[in-house]
């Protein structure tokens, strides 16, 4: 049974409904909103890019679901797509777009979509988003498409990181050592507790987003300083920070559970990431744990997801993890009741990636001058770009992120995202490097 299959089963108990796949990315700003932010930890969002990562959606479909996009897939893409019979489905778009925009919010105010939309309302066909925030729950109300999964409200309690540490500190699972600050007095206490000398600890916001929200402190002094900035927006003003003492890791893992709405809990996937130089590269499968390190994971998936489930809470779930230089698993650093990357690579995993195949899922991050085509891409990877064939290849994920900032005259950041496939760890990595060389070389042109 394909992943697809199994999340209709486990979220609506019918392995034949239809879901509107809705990839509004980085949710976590709408439940973020109001809430206590670190000094000095915010970094610009890309909002242009991101958005238009709503397009991995079109690997993720089966042969009767809908993904929702900001604008049509590039036409060359979707034959490349076609071609290896990666993707199903059939998308409909936005006739309202803005780049700032998400795909949800975009939806709302294009009259055409919601038509369309409101059409698909056969009692069997269901909104399934990335993650749901209040503008999801509107869509919903909007097209009486039923959202197949829980309320926005829920799902915020259970995403913030406070909400994890407590849950690990609650069920016995192992933690790095750390603490939950509410007050600024707390934050100065946990950090003379953990900030230890010659060492770092690590501040985060409760519900901040994809690195941002965190701050890594490597002497006392750094701390001090946090404290007091902290102390000038006043005493009473309440923070919601976790502290934890900085571990040395030989390994980040990701790993995914299903939590369906009956409260099983069914284990999906563990993804190791890929740092090279301090700069996270993506995910690399299958991952090298050994049997206890595998079960450990799997134990602490099924006490999240009971946990989950008791606040009302069931979908899908990425659990960040940790193993130790000494082999040591710290099981939950942090969870996210929504989408993950790994979801996305659900579907290309199943097909392409089988027994005796190693990949690296990469975001090959570039400057380009102009807007390049998908033909560009093509030509400048080669033999490099996966045909579909056993031989090894990077598949092509999402196109729409390279030209999505696109500014006249003006060199912007683009994305490319892949999966790196190749017989061996080492040559996935060898071909991400490549993959890496010859995009870089084709957007270097003026």
């Amino acid at each position: 049974m394909n992943f697809a299959t199994r999340l209709k089963i486990a979220l609506v108990g019918d392995a034949n409904a239809r879901f509107v796949y809705l990839n509004n990315f980085e949710v976590e700003r709408s439940w973020a909103k109001g809430e206590p932010a670190l000094p000095g930890a915010g970094i610009a969002f890309a909002a242009t890019t991101v958005n238009r990562m709503e397009e991995l959606g079109v690997l993720l479909a089966s042969d009767d679901d809908v993904v929702v996009l900001k604008a049509p897939v590039d036409p060359g893409y979707a034959a490349y797509l076609s071609r290896l019979e990666a993707a199903a489905g059939r998308t409909l778009w936005a006739e309202n777009s803005d780049p700032a925009r998400t795909v949800t919010e975009d939806a709302l105010v294009s009259p055409e979509l919601l038509a369309a939309l409101r059409e698909l309302n056969d009692g069997r066909t269901y909104l399934m988003p990335l993650g749901i925030s209040p503008a999801e729950e509107e869509l919903s109300k909007e097209t009486g498409l039923p959202l197949a999964g829980p309320s926005a409200q829920t799902c915020k309690a259970v995403n913030g990181k406070i909400f994890s540490r407590r849950l690990v500190d609650t069920h016995g699972l192992r933690r790095v050592p750390g603490a939950v600050v509410e007050t600024a007095d707390q934050l100065a206490g946990a950090l003379e507790e953990h900030l230890l000398p010659g060492s770092k600890a690590v501040v985060k916001e409760s519900l901040g987003v994809s690195g941002r929200g965190m701050v890594v402190l490597d002497d006392v002094k750094r701390g001090e300083r946090l404290v007091r900035m902290v102390n000038r927006r006043g005493e009473h003003e309440r923070v919601d920070y976790v502290v934890e003492q900085w571990i040395d890791k030989v390994l980040d893992l990701n790993y995914q559970v299903i939590v369906s709405r009956k409260g099983e809990v069914s284990f999906e996937a563990v993804k190791a990431a890929v740092v090279q130089d301090g700069v996270h590269k993506g995910h690399m499968f299958p991952v090298a744990l050994t049997a206890d390190q595998l079960r450990e994971l799997e134990e602490a998936g099924e006490v999240i997801g009971r946990v989950l489930f008791a606040e009302g809470y069931f979908g899908v779930v990425g659990i960040d993890a940790m193993l130790g230089r000494d082999g040591t698993v710290f099981p939950c650093l942090e969870i996210n009741a929504r989408f993950n990357m790994s979801t996305y690579q659900s579907r290309i995993a199943e097909r392409f990636v089988g027994e005796g195949k190693h990949a690296v899922a990469a975001t090959i991050g570039l400057r380009p001058h102009r807007r390049h085509t998908f033909d560009e891409v093509v030509t400048a990877l080669g033999d490099l770009l996966h045909d579909g064939s056993d031989r090894p290849g990077f598949l092509i994920n999402n196109f729409a992120t390279l030209n999505a900032a696109a500014s006249e005259g003006t060199q912007f950041h683009g994305r490319i995202y892949g999966i790196c496939i190749a017989d061996d760890p080492a040559a996935a990595l060898a071909l991400r490097a490549d993959v890496e060389r010859a995009l870089t070389e084709l957007v270097a042109q003026p």
